[in-house]
């Protein structure tokens, strides 16, 4: 079944408009969902809208509410809402050009696909896209939607583009109050060395085929077990013996140069051939005699 359009208008570029439909390029088919069962029945449970010292009330008396104090909220109706809602408009207008990079990953939130209308479109779509890509450069724009408007951003993707929602300013929080008690004194040279030497000896081009959901693989197995068992027993699989529990205190550059040295860690299929680890390692060694061990941190 074809994909339904999420969003059919055009992106007007100056004087150029140019017929497009948007469609979402992500799915949410590999999640589970439960449903909360009344044991003693196998019954689905069902929820009661309920108001606390006066019981259940109907559908139709809910009206929505705005907290502005504790316990006192500013009361709208649905007419007041939608009043307020802004007209989805059929135009995309690109108002701003950005280089590829200058755009902080925090900000991107959903990625659609974008599309020619028909094959009239196709002439001034393939413009810009190949415009955009030669220039190395984001589309930035403004899109009204269901009431709403979205900041977006557009950019090549393969023969077509790639339209994807980004998060307003407001909507992000600045990552400095976390990072404020981490030192500032840079590692010791040859931990970093023997760090960045793993790193090349698992550097791969990215495949996201190559990862697999692991708990939902082994979510859907329990539940097929469970749907074949006449018991109707707990079937609680044997996940493995726990880490051990003991010492946080690790000796870094041993477990660095026990990492560097192990089978596993070329295992990454790299189109770029791995640093040589020889040099990294003879240096290392020389140091290491010299420096001796490095300081553990309290």
């Amino acid at each position: 079944m074809a994909a339904r359009a999420y969003w059919s208008g055009q992106i007007r570029l100056a004087l150029v408009s140019i017929p497009v439909e948007v469609f979402p390029a992500t799915k949410s088919g590999a999640q589970i969902r439960f449903n909360q069962i009344h044991k003693p029945s196998g019954k689905r449970i069902a929820y009661e809208k309920v108001v606390p010292g006066i019981g259940a009330i109907d559908r139709d008396e809910i009206i929505k509410g705005f907290e502005v104090e504790k316990g006192s909220y500013v009361l709208l109706d649905d007419r007041e809402i939608e009043a307020v809602k802004i007209e989805s408009k059929r135009t995309l207008e690109l108002v701003q050009f950005v280089d590829a990079d200058e755009i902080d990953p925090l900000y991107f939130e959903k990625p659609y696909y974008v599309a020619p209308k028909d094959e009239l479109a196709e002439e001034a779509f393939v413009v810009l896209r190949e415009a955009l890509r030669k220039a190395r450069k984001v589309a930035l724009g403004q899109l009204s939607v269901r009431g709403s408007e979205k900041l977006v951003a557009l950019k090549p993707c393969g023969k077509g583009l790639l339209l994807e929602t980004l998060r307003y300013a407001d909507e992000v929080r600045q990552g400095r109050s976390f990072f404020s008690d981490i030192d500032d004194t840079m590692p010791d040279a040859e931990l970093l060395d023997l760090a960045t030497t793993l790193i090349d000896k698992r550097t791969a081009p990215f495949d996201a085929s190559e990862f697999k959901n692991r708990y939902v693989d082994a979510l859907r197995e329990l539940i097929d077990k469970k749907a074949k068992s006449k018991t109707g027993r707990a079937i609680i699989e044997d996940a493995g013996e726990p880490a051990s529990a003991g010492s946080n205190v690790v000796d870094l550059m041993a477990a660095l140069k026990k990492s560097v040295g192990a089978k596993g860690a070329g295992s990454a299929k790299s189109k770029r051939p791995a640093k040589s680890s020889a040099k990294t390692s003879g240096k290392a060694a020389a140091k290491s005699k010299t420096s001796g061990a490095p300081r553990k941190r309290a």
